[in-house]
């Protein structure tokens, strides 16, 4: 049976010649920015490999490419080798030595960006020296990069608990009601009073399965309103867009409504309170230390909708 080796500290050296050698794309010319032999490279990315357990790299006809696990290698060697740059700089700078605290988010591709600006707003208010590297992804592929320790924090419209081994733990940020908006003259074709107005009423939904269609769906069929589905959007921002232009009624988080309104013009046909949209700060640890994520959570509770 094979044995896995734990390793209790890692070859800078070994790293250094694996980083060069994955920009320079080859041997050869990893050698002559080295200025070693190419043998002496390919020995030393050979013992990096053996003591991390899987292959850094494979051969595509003449040129080294990088498995997964090498760009995820680089990842943290370009990091390393970046600290390393901004130490020296320091010190021969004669500065302090001290570097702006990294706040690393992932926000799900379903949730509205205003929405997961407005929520990391208290973190850039309240701690000083701070600086923001967002990126989106799917749920998955997030937490994917949560548990490998590359961001700090997911912003997220459903749980995590909802993917199973994920281990992770969620923090309810905000759960507002829904506002549904339309442009002035679809309004004024809408007949009845909410919500039966919305009976039969052309609607661009949420796309199919996210976290706000399900709980429309569900909010709908307890009412008895079926709305002609006419548009399905991933992107809330074409999805205004497009109610803009009145092709349908559109629903809202109540934390983007205000905007909304006053950005495209719409009327409100309606606000339902348990039609909820939730939002969740998903981390790694129970137990948050990140100064940033910390001040995320704290404001959590200004963040909820109490009504």
């Amino acid at each position: 049976m094979k044995q896995t080796l734990e390793l209790d500290w890692l070859n800078y050296h070994h790293l250094r010649y694996f980083w060069v050698v994955a920009h320079a794309g080859s041997l050869r010319r990893a050698a002559e920015q080295l200025r070693v032999s190419a043998p002496s490279i390919s020995t030393q990315l050979s013992a990096l490999q053996e003591a991390l357990g899987e292959p850094l790299f494979r051969r595509e006809g003449r040129r080294l490419a990088l498995t997964d696990y090498g760009r995820r290698v680089l990842g943290y060697a370009d990091d390393i080798f970046a600290l390393g740059r901004e130490l020296l700089a320091s010190r021969l700078g004669g500065g302090s030595g001290l570097r702006p605290r990294r706040l690393a988010v992932g926000v799900v591709d379903s949730l509205p960006k205003l929405a997961a600006y407005e929520l990391l707003r208290p973190a850039l208010q309240s701690v000083s020296d701070l600086t923001l590297a967002a990126e989106e992804g799917s749920l998955p592929e997030l937490l994917g990069r949560l548990l490998a320790h590359q961001v700090d924090v997911i912003l997220a419209d459903e749980p995590s608990g909802q993917h199973p081994g994920a281990r992770t733990f969620d923090h309810l940020l905000a759960a507002t009601g829904t506002t549904f908006h339309a442009a002035p003259a679809l309004a004024k074709k809408l007949r009845g009073a909410f919500p039966r107005n919305l009976d039969g009423a052309p609607a661009l939904l949420p796309s199919f399965g996210s976290p706000l269609r399900r709980e429309l769906e569900e909010w709908f069929r307890r009412r008895s309103i079926r709305p002609r589905v006419v548009a399905e959007f991933a992107d809330s921002a074409m999805a205004k867009v497009a109610a803009a232009d009145g092709l349908g009624v559109l629903a809202l988080p109540d934390v983007l409504s205000l905007e909304s309104v006053s950005q495209y013009r719409f009327v409100t046909v309606g606000r339902s309170r348990s039609c909820r949209a939730s939002v969740y700060a998903i981390t790694a640890q129970r137990r948050v230390e990140h100064p940033g994520v910390v001040a995320l959570l704290a404001a959590r509770a200004r963040s909820k909708d109490e009504s």
